[in-house]
């Protein structure tokens, strides 16, 4: 056995769903009995030990306070691992990869978030091939220096950057895509990597953003939205800042009592950013007239963000900043490869 380790982190999720032998009925299993349900652990050349949240977290019951929890526990053992395994349910896996990629300051260890469809304790699971390669790519090294140093998903064959991602599909295996930015890596009857589209290490010295803000919102721009529900959104008790959801590069209707909402919101305060409801694709502020009255009025274009990698980063730099200008500053600017440059 080498002396690569892993740290598995299991917070839920029906991966670890496994049939009880009396009921029949699906329940969580016990992560360090893993080798009943994968005896190909038994294999694996490198050291692997797991915690597990008490009590295990359903991923739609995800709350800021969990990634916390998992950034805490990957600084606390930091040292005395090569790469961590989050084992977590996908409706939410999007949001907890961007969390983490903003919130783990300097990371130049892998930790890769993978999932599954069906439960490990069906027949057809794709949890079992979805743990194995997950925990083969947060081992890999280059010269004693980790292949892919930074947060990242892993289902179906495909390593993705974490805050580029979203799930698109509820019944494929196959149900996450990146529409902005290509793979790090597959696996096939080899591991394979991309390594000109994986970050660098920069062998600083870790560290957390462990403060969140999570008085964000969204708005979805709809044919036929209502200026009362607007108004409603634009008033919400704290509301720090937006993510106006628009069409295409950045475009929403341009009536009159849409516009001056936004702009006496942002007059009193509020900042709203502007991400495309499109798969792929980037806001372009002003390139069409529906965004150029936005622009004017003073909505940020995020560029080509995804939703949930706009609201994580939002609630990093939220829960360090007050200052409008700051807060648009470090938002429009790239961290972790979240944005285009």
């Amino acid at each position: 056995m080498t002396d690569t380790s892993i740290l598995v982190i299991y917070t839920g999720g029906t991966i670890g769903m496994v049939q009880d032998e009396q009921t029949g009925s699906l329940i969580p299993f016990d992560i360090e009995n893993i080798d009943e349900y994968i005896p190909e652990f038994r294999r694996l050349d490198y050291k692997i030990n797991a915690i597990s949240f008490d009590p295990l977290i359903d991923s739609s019951d995800i709350l800021p306070e969990q990634w916390l929890e998992m950034a805490e526990i990957i600084k606390s053992n930091y040292e005395e691992y090569d790469g961590f395994v989050i084992l977590h349910g996908s409706d939410t896996m999007s949001y907890t990869a961007s969390a983490l990629s903003f919130v783990l300051q300097n990371l130049n260890k892998p930790v890769i978030i993978t999932g599954s469809q069906l439960p490990l304790g069906v027949i057809r699971t794709d949890g079992r091939e979805n743990f194995i390669s997950a925990l083969e790519f947060a081992a890999a090294k280059d010269d004693e220096t980790p292949m892919v140093p930074e947060v990242c998903v892993f289902f179906e064959n495909k390593l993705y950057r974490g805050n580029r991602t979203y799930k698109y599909n509820a019944e494929n295996f196959n149900a996450f895509k990146s529409g902005n930015y290509p793979l790090l890596g597959e696996s096939g009857v080899k591991l394979k990597f991309y390594k000109e589209n994986i970050l660098k290490p920069n062998f600083k010295k870790l560290k957390l953003h462990n403060k969140l803000d999570s008085n964000v919102g969204i708005l979805k721009v709809f044919p036929g939205m209502q200026a009362s529900f607007v108004e409603a959104v634009l008033e919400a008790k704290n509301l720090r800042a937006l993510v106006l959801e628009t069409y295409g590069a950045g475009n929403a209707f341009t009536k009159p009592w849409f516009i001056s909402l936004l702009k006496q919101a942002i007059d009193n305060g509020l900042v709203i950013f502007n991400v495309s409801q499109c798969i792929g694709g980037s806001v372009e502020m002003g390139k069409y007239e529906t965004s150029r009255q936005m622009k004017e009025i003073g909505v940020i274009g995020a560029k080509d963000m995804t939703i949930s990698s706009a609201i994580a980063k939002l609630m990093v730099i939220l829960g360090e900043e007050k200052n409008n200008s700051k807060i648009v500053a470090r938002f429009i600017k790239s961290w972790v490869g979240e944005i285009s440059e």
